[in-house]
């Protein structure tokens, strides 16, 4: 098993399919890597060299945004819009559904909370 900024990547998975299993970065993303670094998408992880492994560690901590950072930016803006007091703060405030889900007889996951 390796770890790259947080994620469990198989070793027998293609490079290009085993980058995506990291939080922010998708399959283009994980092509523009393999592509700058001149490694080949199609080799399997335990092919790689320690080198080419650092490489690729050093290049998505500098230029991309990833796991713990994603999900602080995420946790900042929903903050940011509960301390405004917008219509989406509220909503995830209340923990009901953000983004204009029929809530009358659906929603239940996120109104457990609520029920009675």
């Amino acid at each position: 098993m390796l770890y790259i900024s947080g994620a469990r990547l198989v070793a027998d998975e293609q490079v290009r399919i085993a980058l995506t299993k990291i939080d922010g970065i998708g399959p283009k993303k994980a092509i523009q890597v393999c592509y700058r670094l001149g490694i080949s998408g199609n080799i399997k992880i335990n092919e790689l060299t320690k080198y080419q492994i650092d490489q690729i560690e050093q290049m998505i901590g500098q230029d991309h945004v990833v796991h713990w950072e994603l999900k602080r930016g995420e946790r900042a803006d929903i903050e940011r819009f509960i301390s405004i007091s917008c219509y989406r703060g509220i909503r995830h405030q209340d923990g009901l559904p953000v983004r204009g889900q029929r809530s009358h007889t659906n929603a239940r996951t996120c109104r457990k909370r609520i029920r009675k």
